[in-house]
């Protein structure tokens, strides 16, 4: 047996229910960007719209294409990284909502020849500077769009932007910011149907910044931020786990197959554990595709092991607190290569 990537439909089952609550009255748009964190898009994307999720992030186009054919014609999928003028087209004729933080955007839209109305979401740049269109260049846009939606070439359905979630203050002036931003376009005569401001952390914890809908993918995923509250204090689990296989037991060690992980950091060997049927062993050597951990009596080839993730004693972003970066980080070095096998708890 090779290693697998094992994730419990029933747990993320409650993790959707666990962020719809926390974000009501707000909506949740559950992002499902590189593979649905690599638990596998089109399973994730047809169970949670089984679930009622109506609003995905998608992050790119083809992304969002994929997600459309999964879901058909009732949910909405919002994406934000547009190349230019293909890019647009495409997203037009696959029915999705597109996330426009770049003027030079809007000048490709106005030359399009493609039928099709375009469902726009203009960007404020708030400070983050994760593009955006610049406060002092708002204006020019609205008019830009106003042109645009004059012309029946676009209609504009929502403002938004992101947040740093550095410090509540500096969230708090970048709301300031979103929302004079918005005031702007309904002076303008441009009166969005939908504003989003918030992700995971925010959607959770800030009730003001809510708006009509919140992003939020790590934290569906039971992926909890690093350095922040636990999963029990979020009321989220972590859904999949890594299962690697013995393949190799001699007096140095026992080696597990992880199947092809993208290079699990080296810089993790010698800093955490893992449950074996003789209790924990800590992990030695890591290469990309196998993980050497030191030996337990009556150990054997086929023997599994849980390497981090549900049921496991670390967490995706408990390896990622080790070497400083992000839960998602480790998560999304689970190669698409890896078997998915999906369980029910």
């Amino acid at each position: 047996m090779t290693a697998s990537y094992r994730v419990d439909l029933d747990a993320f089952s409650r993790n959707l229910h666990r962020v719809r609550e926390a974000v009501a009255p707000a909506a949740h748009m559950l992002v499902v960007k590189d593979d649905a964190y690599a638990h596998g898009l089109e399973r994730l994307v047809a169970h949670a719209f089984a679930q009622g999720v109506r609003w995905f992030g998608a992050f790119d186009v083809v992304t969002g294409a994929a997600v459309r054919a999964v879901v058909g014609p009732e949910a909405r999928i919002f994406v934000w990284l547009i190349g230019g003028a293909d890019d647009l087209a495409a997203g037009i004729a696959a029915d999705l909502d597109l996330g426009v933080g770049d003027e030079a955007l809007l000048d490709d839209l106005a030359g399009l020849t493609v039928d099709g109305v375009a469902r726009i979401h203009l960007k404020i740049d708030t400070g983050l500077h994760r593009n955006g269109i610049r406060p002092e260049r708002w204006g020019e846009a609205l008019d830009h769009t106003a042109a645009l939606v004059a012309r029946g070439r676009a209609e504009l359905e929502g403002i938004w932007s992101h947040i740093s979630e550095a410090s509540d203050a500096d969230d708090d002036e970048a709301r300031a910011v979103f929302l004079a931003a918005r005031e702007s376009a309904r002076v303008a005569g441009l009166d969005p149907r939908f504003s989003h401001l918030a992700a995971s952390a925010a959607g959770f914890a800030r009730g003001e910044f809510r708006e009509d809908l919140v992003r939020v993918g790590a934290f569906s995923y039971g992926i909890r931020p690093a350095g922040g509250p636990d999963e029990a204090s979020l009321g989220i689990e972590p859904i999949a786990a890594l299962v690697a296989t013995v393949t190799d037991v001699d007096a140095a060690g026992v080696r597990l197959d992880v199947g092809s992980l993208h290079g699990l950091p080296s810089t993790l060997a010698g800093r955490f554990d893992v449950d074996t049927p003789a209790g924990p062993r800590r992990v030695e050597a890591i290469t990309p595709v196998s993980v050497s951990v030191a030996p337990w009596p009556g150990a054997a080839p086929g023997d599994e092991v849980i390497v981090f993730g549900r049921g496991s004693r670390n967490s995706a972003t408990d390896l990622a607190e080790l070497i400083d970066t992000i839960g998602e980080e480790i998560a999304l070095r689970v190669s698409p290569a890896v078997s998915r096998r999906y369980v029910s708890s």
